[in-house]
């Protein structure tokens, strides 16, 4: 198996002892040495400039569901000529009433190029797939539903 890895850093600013006025900007660095701005996400005092930690987790199972996918897809002889999504996250109290990230929609939208194209039944198949073998998607409690776009 793997192991991943990252560093988070966050430094105390002048004045910033306050609850409501310390920063929660901070650097996280990931193993190629890229650097992302992360910050509570506004609604916590976040600075809305920095990626939030909810929309790092959108990112990551978007980012798994894609690559599953397009890894299928190529097995069973589909060309894939683009792939985006805008997929939501939604906060909310789960069974215990604490706040969790409860519900996560994927909306992926694909394009195929070449002779062999999917019918909407064989595009199902290919994301339920993909789902079913995501790493990210087993690592989460949310509900994710996958909707394509037609």
């Amino acid at each position: 198996m793997s192991e991943h890895r990252t560093s988070i850093a966050w430094q105390r600013a002048a004045n910033a002892a306050d609850p409501a006025t310390y920063s929660r900007n901070h650097l996280a660095t990931l193993n190629g040495g890229q650097q992302v701005n992360v910050s509570a996400s506004a609604e916590y005092q976040g600075d809305p400039a920095c990626a939030d930690p909810e929309q790092l987790l959108l990112t990551a199972l978007a980012s798994c569901h894609m690559l599953t996918f397009l890894a299928i897809a190529a097995i069973q002889g589909y060309q894939v000529e683009s792939y985006r999504d805008a997929p939501v996250a939604h906060l909310e109290k789960n069974e215990a009433g604490r706040l969790a990230v409860t519900r996560i929609e994927l909306a992926p939208q694909v394009s195929f190029s070449g002779d062999k194209q999917p019918d909407a039944a064989a595009l199902a198949k290919l994301h339920d797939g993909a789902h079913r073998n995501c790493f990210i998607a087993h690592s989460i409690t949310a509900q994710v539903t996958v909707t394509p776009a037609a």
